[in-house]
């Protein structure tokens, strides 16, 4: 059975990680605003794309999904020596998944509620991204794919998250991925889903900005 104490260290690490206040950062350093009192009042890249500009958007995007993608990464690479530790049996592959997903969990949280932030935070869509190409990169790309097309037919950040949201759920599956990877992945969706409800009422009203609109209406 694994410890509590590795279930706490892969929460803490993957919390920490999706913390980091990227957009937040990005305003302070730019334009020395902060980015919760603009736009969309988030933190993620899209805000930050209206509010400071494409090369600004693009280092927040590339950073929010390292932390994803390093959340994983880090858990994939410490589970065998904290399993080591505190289990006097071999550790079995499903352990080290638990710890994986726990992590992948942890920095979808962070992102959204950064404790460096009031517990604001962004949308978890790239970071989430990261986490899943950190489990399996043919699910990564294939949720990438859909949001890449989905945006160029509609040019809608936020239906594109969704659409993204869904196509990993089934390609978690398709691929028949461990379960612990196919719950966080079905738990991270319907997160991204609460996190855009204000979104999918705009949507739903004909509201919501497109890209290339620098204005949040």
């Amino acid at each position: 059975m694994l410890m509590v104490v590795d279930c706490c260290l892969a929460v803490l690490v993957g919390y920490l990680l999706g913390s980091i206040p990227t957009g937040y950062l990005a305003g302070r350093l730019k334009e020395n605003i902060d980015i919760r009192e603009h736009g969309s009042r988030s933190t993620g890249a899209t805000n930050v794309l209206r509010t400071l500009g494409p090369s600004a958007a693009i280092i927040v995007l590339c950073v929010d999904f390292l932390k994803g993608f390093a959340a994983v990464l880090i858990a994939d690479r410490m589970s065998p020596l904290l399993l080591s530790i505190w289990e006097s049996a071999q550790p079995t592959a499903t352990d080290a998944n638990v710890l994986i997903a726990l992590a992948g969990s942890a920095a979808l949280l962070g992102h959204s509620r950064s404790i460096w932030l009031k517990f604001s935070g962004g949308k978890s869509a790239a970071t989430g991204l990261g986490v899943l190409c950190a489990m399996s990169i043919p699910i990564g790309l294939g949720t990438a794919f859909a949001f890449v097309i989905t945006l160029f037919a509609f040019r809608i950040v936020s239906l594109s998250s969704l659409v993204a949201a869904l196509a990993a759920v089934v390609l978690v599956n398709a691929f028949a991925e461990p379960l612990p990877f196919r719950i966080l992945v079905v738990l991270g969706a319907t997160y991204v889903f609460v996190l855009h409800r204000m979104n999918i009422h705009r949507m739903l009203n004909g509201l919501e900005p497109r890209i290339g609109r620098r204005t949040f209406e």
